[in-house]
């Protein structure tokens, strides 16, 4: 099998799965005052600290989740009922177009049950990256406390979004009360810098990066408001629950692992990206001149519906997919596609190919003998 599809799942790195199998043999609980305990609350700190360099934040501003959907919750729902309880509400909600639909369903659902909330949908350009003229436009045109949730690094196209530019718009034109959210879960390859950003929350998931699934973190800033999605002493406070040991230590080596190869692991994964790109031939690329995450290639070979593309590379051993794995149920026009202003004929087509730590030049070379021979066959079914 060759698996193609790092930004739905990377599979897990050796040393991550080492480090889960040493935190399994611990076996206390973090909260517990025996040894076993203090062993496990040692283990979480000591991940603390490196998700907190990772994200250039400091320790106590990590709270460990079951992933990226718990983090954007947290911090959405979190935000807007943190706020009410201190009188300052959130009476307006900007979300990017392109957003993971994690934040879209709980921001509908937010503005559907929250009185006096209303919700501003953020324009992109063809790009996919966020139209600041519009979004200054919006930011002017209402008052009262804005809550802002961007995406760092969009999951299906790979675009990156100057998070420090849109932060300061924000800060100039909505005030310093606004509270600014990123999504950048799918920003493995790509620097993360919470404190230089100015923002209040960031959500990250181990799973993106060669940790396992199910858990995460999000980072919060001390001093802006957070109430929990449910009660509890543990992660001080802000997340209630006994903390998911084995997998907080698999996600900490997951980082540490590629921490310690960064930028080879980047060259070579670029390199592997630019190869398959440059044998894609007739393929419309997305954003292709834009700013993209090193491992993603979006693009679709008009009149080769994305679905048919899909069964054929799977009978053929290879694992690629249509855009967010959260939404493969259905293959169908993708919102961020759709934002970006990408025909509907063309979006029908979209595919994405995602590189990752275990990646070969000849996974690249495979795959587009695959496309090559399925495009053949439509060719001359069509010439028949």
């Amino acid at each position: 099998m060759i698996y193609l599809d790092h930004n739905a799942t990377s599979p897990l790195r050796p040393e991550a799965r080492a480090a889960m199998e040493r935190a399994l043999d611990v076996g206390g609980n973090p909260s517990s005052v025996h040894a076993a305990g203090r062993a496990a609350r040692a283990a979480i700190e000591e991940a603390r600290d490196t998700v907190a360099a990772f994200a250039g934040a400091s320790s106590g501003e990590v709270v460990f989740t079951s992933g990226g959907a718990e983090s954007n919750a947290l911090a959405l729902r979190g935000a807007i009922a943190g706020a009410a309880e201190v009188e300052d509400r959130i009476t307006r909600l900007f979300v990017v177009a392109t957003a993971h639909d994690s934040v879209r369903a709980v921001a509908n659902s937010l503005a559907e049950t929250t009185p006096g909330l209303k919700l501003y949908q953020i324009a992109v350009d063809a790009n996919g990256r966020v139209d600041r003229d519009a979004f200054r436009l919006q930011l002017m045109g209402g008052k009262g406390r804005a809550l802002v949730s961007l995406v760092y690094v969009n999951n299906e196209t790979g675009v990156v979004e100057d998070i420090a530019a849109v932060a300061k718009l924000v800060r100039a034109e909505a005030g310093e009360g606004a509270l600014i959210h990123v999504d950048a879960v799918s920003s493995g390859y790509c620097p993360i810098n919470f404190r230089k950003w100015n923002v209040d929350y960031l959500s990250l998931s181990a799973h993106k990066i060669g940790g396992p699934q199910g858990v995460g973190a999000l980072i919060v800033k001390v001093d802006v408001p957070l109430a929990p999605l449910f009660n509890g002493f543990q992660e001080m406070r802000r997340r209630g629950g006994t903390e998911n040991l084995s997998g907080i230590a698999g996600f900490a080596a997951a980082i540490r692992t590629f921490e310690l190869n960064r930028d080879a692991e980047i060259a070579r994964v670029v390199s592997i990206r630019d190869r398959f790109e440059s044998k894609l031939g007739a393929a419309a690329i997305f954003a292709r001149d834009a700013e993209r995450a090193p491992n993603t290639s979006s693009f679709a070979f008009l009149g080769l519906p994305a679905e048919t593309a899909l069964m054929a590379l799977d009978l053929d051993g290879v694992c690629v997919s249509s855009g967010a794995a959260c939404s493969s149920g259905k293959v169908g026009r993708s919102h961020v596609l759709a934002a970006m202003g990408v025909p509907v004929e063309t979006a029908r087509c979209a595919l994405r190919v995602s590189f990752g730590w275990n990646s070969a030049p000849d996974d690249a070379d495979a795959c587009v003998a695959s496309l090559e021979k399925l495009i053949a066959r439509v060719a001359a079914r069509k010439a028949a």
